[in-house]
Formats: C-alpha cells, sequence, structure tokens
C-alpha cells in the first residue's frame, strides 16, 4: 500500500462525497450486524472511521487498524469527540505482518480494490477470525473503464467468491446494492456487499 499517499490525504479525506458515500455503506451495513452485540469488530483498512465509528453500537468493541498513522490520528480525535468507548486503533498493515488477534466480524471497506495480492489478505483475514465469524467486504463491481496502476478496477461476483472460498469461507453472498455517480475514480460505478462465513 502507498502509505505515503493516505498519510498526506488524511486531513482532507473526509470529504463531503466520502461522507455520504459512508452513510451509503453504513445503511447497508447495520442490518447485517443488528444482532451482534457481544460480538468484536476489526475493521481493516479503517482510514479515519467513516464507516466503523457509526457501527460503534452494534458490537462490544471495535478495533480500527490501518497503515496510516494520520488516518488514526483523524480517528482518534473523532473516538475522543464522539465519546465512543469501545473503540481502539492499530497501526498495522496485515499485507506485511499480521499481529496474533482474533474478532468475530472483520470488516474491510473500499480497501481491498489498493491491495495488490488480495488472496495473501483475505488469508490473513480469514485466519484473524473466530470460527463462525463473518468477514464483510464492501468494494466496487469490475469497472473496465477504470484503469490505474496500483489499484484494482473493481471486482466480480464469481472472482470473489472463488477467492474467498480458496482461502477457505464457507459460504458467501454477493449483492450490489449502490450505484453512483462518478464514486470511483471519476466514472459511475456500483458497490457490491460481500458477507463470508469462515
Amino acid at each position: 500500500m502507498e502509505n505515503n499517499v493516505f498519510e498526506q490525504m488524511a486531513r482532507r479525506y473526509d470529504t463531503e462525497e466520502r461522507i455520504e458515500l459512508a452513510k451509503v455503506i453504513v445503511k447497508e451495513v447495520r442490518p447485517v450486524l443488528q444482532n451482534s452485540k457481544s460480538k468484536s469488530l476489526l475493521d481493516y483498512g479503517s482510514g479515519t472511521g467513516l464507516v466503523s465509528l457509526e457501527l460503534s453500537d452494534l458490537v462490544d468493541d471495535i478495533l480500527l487498524v490501518d497503515s496510516s498513522k494520520e488516518m488514526l490520528e483523524v480517528a482518534k480525535a473523532k473516538i475522543s469527540h464522539k465519546g465512543i468507548t469501545n473503540a481502539k486503533l492499530l497501526y498495522s498493515d496485515f499485507t506485511q505482518e499480521t499481529p496474533e488477534r482474533k474478532a468475530d466480524i472483520v470488516l474491510m471497506s473500499l480497501v481491498l480494490l489498493h491491495i495488490p495480492d488480495t488472496k495473501k489478505i483475505l488469508q490473513e483475514l480469514f485466519n484473524i477470525l473466530n470460527n463462525g465469524g463473518m468477514l464483510l467486504i464492501i468494494d466496487f463491481d469490475k469497472n473496465e473503464k477504470i484503469y490505474h496502476p496500483r489499484v484494482h478496477n473493481g471486482f466480480t461476483h464469481v472472482d470473489l467468491k472463488n477467492r474467498l472460498s480458496e482461502v477457505g469461507f464457507i459460504s458467501t453472498e454477493i449483492k450490489t446494492f449502490y450505484h453512483g455517480n462518478r464514486i470511483f475514480m471519476n466514472q459511475d460505478a456500483s458497490m457490491f456487499l460481500s458477507s463470508s462465513i469462515k
């Protein structure tokens, strides 16, 4: 991951567009987490916590993990400002090294597209999950109009399902839930929610 890019972006990351997109994602994810009161949530690639901090009331505890210290600093300020007591921060990049951690739910929102070796990160997240745990991925559907040397241009449901079952997930449901204008590298795009059980 190109850390320095995110470090530089951190203070101005929460644009109106990103906040709106996060609201759409939160609205989609909330019902999935409805009965998760006793569970732990790990938000991998949490950024400034735009999505997971809005879900903190649904779970026991949240760990925001990001490879950008600056992003986590912004998240820390939000946690303090909102008086959230069940959220912690971890500065880490699981593509380099994964700490000994366990979680009931792992959330990855608009992060997979930034990770070159998707199978390796999915394997790491699978290993972190408790048995019966759930991996939630929100990302963009494959979009041929987009090309960037360091970003996947989205994912097809079939490919992602195959990759998830290769690393060991027993069931995966994927559905496209949102179409937006210029939301992915200035192109119109759609987002999916993938939910997999270990």
